[in-house]
């Protein structure tokens, strides 16, 4: 996973979830991972695999996200960086109108070895829809470019999407360390209830273009 350090599960699924700022998205497991390793992990979907030339890509240096943009589903936002909150949750993008997607910043940055962990809203409480409403129509093959600050723009392939159960949440799969660069886009989904979404979304995308300035 890089340089980065090893992301509790109770932490960042919280923030997938958004924590209740979903208007209605809530609740999470709060088991932690097993401990980071350097093998490579399973591909979430036995059926979607970089090919080798996404494979032998050299990695991006390290230079934090600054916009986002995934063409399929007309995302255009910008990326702001997201700590810890007081309560050792992950922060989470203000609930606003245009609410921008956030980067963890306890990730490797988008390009690094790793997984990168990038989340929006999929509403925004009286503001309407969020930046990742339409994050589950995506399907593998679909482009997500992530431009950085020092102007190198990193291009990743989808290879899965999956919306899984929260109490099912593939921890492993998500946060585990990779042998590539990789990120992960995670918002809630699937039905709602009184009490928020039952589901989680979750977009599995690998590098496949590196352009400089």
């Amino acid at each position: 996973m890089g340089t980065s350090r090893p992301i509790a599960l109770g932490t960042l699924v919280a923030a997938a979830c958004l924590t209740g700022l979903l208007a209605g998205c809530g609740g999470a497991p709060s088991a932690a991972p097993a401990a980071a390793g350097t093998t490579r992990l399973p591909s979430p979907d036995a059926g979607s695999r970089p090919s080798a030339g996404a494979a032998a890509l050299r990695p991006a240096a390290r230079s934090v996200p600054v916009r986002l943009q995934i063409p399929d589903i007309a995302v255009d936002t910008p990326v702001m960086g997201l700590g810890l909150a007081s309560d050792g949750t992950v922060e989470v993008p203000p609930v606003r109108a245009h609410s921008p997607a956030g980067w963890y910043r306890g990730s490797p940055t988008p390009g690094q070895i790793g997984p990168s962990v990038l989340l929006g809203h999929v509403t925004v409480g009286r503001y309407g829809d969020g930046v990742f409403l339409k994050l589950s129509r995506l399907t593998p093959g679909a482009r997500i470019v992530v431009g950085l600050r020092d102007g190198v723009s990193t291009t990743f392939t989808v290879d899965a999407v999956r919306t899984v159960a929260k109490d099912r949440f593939p921890t492993q799969a998500v946060y585990g360390n990779t042998d590539r660069p990789e990120v992960r886009l995670i918002t809630c989904g699937g039905p709602r209830t009184g009490s928020g979404y039952l589901d989680n979304v979750i977009v599995f995308a690998s590098l496949t273009a590196v352009t400089p300035p």
